[in-house]
């Protein structure tokens, strides 16, 4: 069974390929300074604003701990949604780039 071997240099020429790549940079790139803001919010706050990080919410748990918290549920949110972004248009785009090049 013979390889089949592929012009990478037209591949990434391909506007199909040029689109893909720039959606999926863009929406990276766009989530990652986000993600990472949200993540140094934690340790800044806590250094800078430390009375908004001990305001009590429930019992013993204050906002610091809330805050620490949500980080996990900001990143499975993420993870989720960019799960979604990928089976709507990278993969639709994946597949009409590669329906093309056959």
């Amino acid at each position: 069974m013979a390889e089949k071997t592929y012009d990478w240099a037209s591949i990434a020429k391909n506007p199909k390929f040029i689109e893909l790549h720039h959606k999926k940079t863009a929406f990276l790139f766009g989530w990652w300074i986000f993600s990472t803001i949200y993540y140094f919010l934690l340790p800044i706050g806590a250094a800078y604003a430390p009375g908004l990080f001990k305001i009590q919410i429930l019992g013993r748990i204050n906002f610091g701990y809330i805050f620490a918290l949500s980080q996990f549920f900001v990143s499975w949110g993420l993870a989720m949604y960019y799960a979604h972004v990928a089976n709507k248009d990278f993969d639709r785009l994946t597949r009409e780039l590669v329906n093309e090049l056959q």
